[in-house]
């Protein structure tokens, strides 16, 4: 006790020691029990999570648990040190291994076993297990090092909202260091001066790995080399630990800027359930040195009462969990409702100018209207204003709101995770539609999953607008068309724009949209004029949607092919039907799909009902592409059904203007294709 006041006695059941309360600092200690300084509350909360993740082994073991379990036996005290001591308002993102997180954070028991037990009543539903959990402030994930990103996002977000004082912690393992994404978030994390605290937790094993097999050099040089204050402690010493720990939060919250804390802990139990392969005499030694276990030994009766209160509350959490039900799949996936479709003729842009402008002027006006939106990315401050200028002048009007990054694609798009998390509207660029590979984690992993795997309970709104495209001779590796990496994600929406639809209502659609999305704008079609295709005699419609699809056919006359395309061959593919018209006699009928993932069918099922036949243009290459998709949809509904598919070949894109030419789909080869397949 801290001796400032004269402590006051607690009212304990009968055979526990006298137990007082510290008048000075408030904790409670009890008579003629040593617990090196460490208050009864923090022993308590250590012996819960250890009963708690014992019982989650044991039920693992009877058959009673799905899936897996990671628990974190030995490190219990990293957890009541620093989730134990954060404040109302704060949060903290954890990783596979962060049931103590969790229960130190939050006290809820009965929530957590019901979550492992994979009951309704769990914190999400049951359907997160043991690496997913979502609470107020309090966010898990299974992929190492991808959770730092978010983090940092979140914690730019509580800067950004202000006023100082709230912070956040994130977790992670001695592993995670060898992820990129880690050391891209310390960059980030420290440039834009987040109040965030990286705890690592290193138990000097990753898995099954040594950390002296995969680990080059020390722990804390890493985070010091981006500027950040460092600390260092051990669970050996709970006491020290818990007063550093105390520290570092305080100066983190009092300075907003962000800190690392290289915390060693002991691994006392498997990765997972039962696959230990380490020296049992190591593992002995481990345990030999617990310090809940040597005040089990030093104090058992004081460890007897700990942890029978804990057990009680155990017992009573399993009890409840069972007596639960299990979720129905409605209320995981609700059904999807399938709407009628209806035409209205098309309204083409009024103004005649350039596409890029009217991007411009779109998230400009996107800007004003949504104080929440943020804009990230890679040189898009002004007077660059981004690769294709399309944020050139936002960081002008709004600086608080546009964010240049270093180039660091997973973690900004992490960065946006971790933004709209915490309610915020964040638009991340990407330069080149060849870079989003390096995001797809971001997308896949965490944008794209948090709403169902946290039962609902939060949504990931980001945005994330990239070019795609070739015809500049910028080569292999800046000029490919990728979408259909990110098309087939599920909960993920892609939209393509083009050169005949004013892009501002797509625009305003996706910031209305509650789920990620991605949009593909074309390279060339930044300089291309906006206004309706030079089809005479052609009738344009489109469908009344979020992202309508174009058609344009043949006046009063029967088509006899459906073509399909979207982005910026959309002006190919009309050059194409006129010149199918005018030289080979072949009435085709075009349709220009903004949605392109999950794949807009409903106008072209519409359209190639009268046709018989379906031809689908794609950028990319053919396979497993959006052309395939389409013709495997129509296919479904539609017969007899003649196809045919049209795309790029299946090689990077070179750089000589004249064999690009050759390798990328265009009028020609439209005509070529389509002429071919009706002469046969």
């Amino acid at each position: 006790m801290c001796g400032a006041a004269t402590p006051s006695a607690l009212p304990v059941p009968d055979g526990a020691p006298a137990m007082w309360r510290c008048g000075g600092c408030g904790c409670v200690f009890a008579h003629g029990v040593d617990s090196g300084g460490v208050s009864l509350e923090r022993v308590a909360q250590a012996v819960l999570i250890r009963e708690t993740e014992s019982a989650f082994l044991r039920l693992f073991s009877e058959g009673r648990l799905h899936g897996t379990v990671h628990t974190c036996v030995g490190q219990e005290f990293s957890a009541v040190a620093f989730a134990g001591q954060l404040k109302v308002g704060d949060f903290i993102f954890s990783n596979h291994r962060g049931h103590g997180h969790y229960l130190a954070f939050t006290d809820d028991v009965d929530g957590l076993v019901a979550e492992l037990m994979g009951r309704a009543g769990g914190v999400c539903g049951g359907i997160g297990s043991s690496q997913h959990l979502c609470a107020p402030g309090f966010f898990t994930n299974g992929i190492q090092g991808g959770i730092v990103p978010c983090a940092t996002g979140h914690a730019l977000a509580r800067r950004l909202a202000g006023p100082a004082g709230s912070m956040g912690v994130v977790f992670i393992g001695d592993g995670t260091l060898g992820e990129g994404a880690v050391y891209e978030s310390l960059n980030l994390m420290s440039l834009l001066k987040a109040p965030l605290l990286v705890v690592c937790e290193d138990n000097a094993v990753a898995q099954s790995t040594p950390r002296s097999a995969a680990l080059a050099g020390a722990v804390r040089p890493r985070a010091e080399a981006f500027g950040l204050r460092t600390w260092e402690g051990t669970t050996d010493e709970p006491a020290q630990l818990i007063a550093l720990a105390a520290d570092a939060l305080r100066t983190v919250r009092e300075s907003g800027a962000p800190g690392f804390f290289h915390v060693r802990v002991a691994r006392l139990n498997a990765h997972s359930k039962g696959d230990d392969d380490r020296p049992a005499e190591l593992v002995a030694a481990l345990r030999s040195r617990d310090w809940l276990n040597r005040f089990a030994a030093a104090q058992p009766v004081m460890h007897a009462h700990l942890q029978q209160q804990a057990c009680a509350r155990v017992t009573a959490a399993i009890t409840k969990a069972e007596r639960d039900r299990t979720l129905e799949l409605h209320e995981y996936a609700p059904l999807q409702i399938v709407r009628e479709l209806k035409w209205k003729p098309a309204v083409f842009p009024h103004e005649e100018q350039r596409m890029v402008t009217r991007l411009q002027q779109a998230w400009t006006a996107l800007m004003s209207d949504m104080p929440d939106l943020v804009m990230i990315g890679e040189d898009i401050l002004s007077p660059y204003g981004g690769a294709f200028k399309v944020t050139r002048g936002l960081s002008e009007r709004y600086p608080e709101r546009v964010i240049g990054t270093p180039i660091s694609e997973a973690a900004i798009t992490g960065l946006a995770n971790g933004l709209a998390l915490a309610g915020m509207r964040p638009v991340v660029e990407i330069m080149f539609g060849d870079f989003i590979t390096l995001a797809l984690d971001q997308l896949v992993n965490h944008a794209a999953k948090f709403r169902h795997m946290y039962h609902h309970k939060t949504r990931c709104p980001i945005v994330l607008r990239t070019p795609m495209g070739g015809g500049r001779g910028y080569g292999p590796t800046h000029s490919q068309s990728l979408e259909k990496l990110v098309t087939g994600v599920d909960t993920l929406t892609t939209v393509a724009l083009h050169c005949f639809a004013d892009p501002a209502p797509v625009l305003h659609a996706v910031m209305a949209s509650p789920d990620p999305v991605v949009i593909i704008e074309n390279k060339l079609d930044y300089g291309r004029r906006l206004g309706p295709p030079e089809l005479p005699g052609f009738i344009a419609e489109e469908t009344d949607a979020a992202f309508p699809a174009l058609r344009l056919r043949p006046g009063d006359a029967r088509a006899q092919v459906t073509l399909v395309t979207y982005g910026g061959l959309a002006s190919e593919a009309v050059a194409a039907v006129r010149e199918l018209f005018t030289v080979h006699e072949v009435l085709a009928e075009l349709v220009i799909i903004t949605r392109i993932g999950p794949v807009d069918d409903a106008a072209v099922i519409d359209s190639v009902r009268a046709t018989g036949c379906l031809v689908t243009v794609e950028e990319g290459s053919a396979a497993c592409g959006i052309g395939a998709e389409l013709i495997a949809r129509v296919a479904e509904k539609v017969c007899p059904l003649r196809t045919l598919r049209i795309a790029a070949m299946p090689v990077p894109i070179p750089s000589p203007k004249a064999l690009e030419a050759r390798v990328l789909p265009c009028s020609r080869l439209i005509v070529e294709r389509i002429s071919a397949l009706f002469s046969a």
